[in-house]
């Protein structure tokens, strides 16, 4: 069964994997010239999935994408929320834990994106491409006011994310 939307969302997951890899260095430093990318590449994936591929898949199948979308719209602004203060050893800890369940969430059998993929079927390949050519997302340097980190934490809680519990764990 061909998959081109969980293909090309599987991909571009991949790609933003190998960015957060190189941001942080064997010594656990972060290297900032890839967080940008890192930074700009997850906002630009944000994006994708909630300007093309959740209208597509709710206006195909509301009821079902209805029960859905909080989580990953929850996930997706704790997410965004971390990319405001300046990147330290435990937010990039914290990014890679929440990541990690995000993307598998969307990925396995029957996750997000299949169920994408099936209300949306007549639709694939013009989501793809209408996602291929989504720009980037402006950004500004980091935030190292408190309040930054804090607003972070709270977006995360909502998410049914703990900050610390997620640095003293991993």
């Amino acid at each position: 069964m061909e998959r081109p939307i969980h293909q090309f969302l599987a991909q571009d997951h991949n790609r933003i994997d190998q960015l957060l890899d190189r941001t942080i260095g064997p010594s656990g430093e972060i290297d900032l010239h890839y967080y940008h990318q890192f930074r700009t590449q997850l906002l630009r994936h944000i994006k994708m999935e909630e300007k093309t591929l959740f209208p597509a898949a709710r206006k195909a199948g509301p009821e079902v994408m209805n029960g859905l979308i909080p989580r990953y719209r929850l996930e997706h602004g704790a997410l965004t929320a971390l990319m405001v203060p300046p990147p330290t050893p435990s937010i990039m800890k914290v990014i890679r834990h929440v990541l990690e369940k995000h993307n598998e969430a969307e990925e396995e059998l029957n996750g997000l994106y299949d169920v994408c993929e099936a209300l949306a079927e007549e639709q694939t390949q013009e989501l793809v491409g209408q996602m291929a050519i989504t720009a980037e997302v402006p950004v500004h340097p980091p935030n190292p006011a408190p309040i930054g980190l804090e607003s972070a934490k709270r977006a995360l809680m909502r998410a049914g994310y703990d900050f610390d519990e997620i640095v003293r764990s991993h």
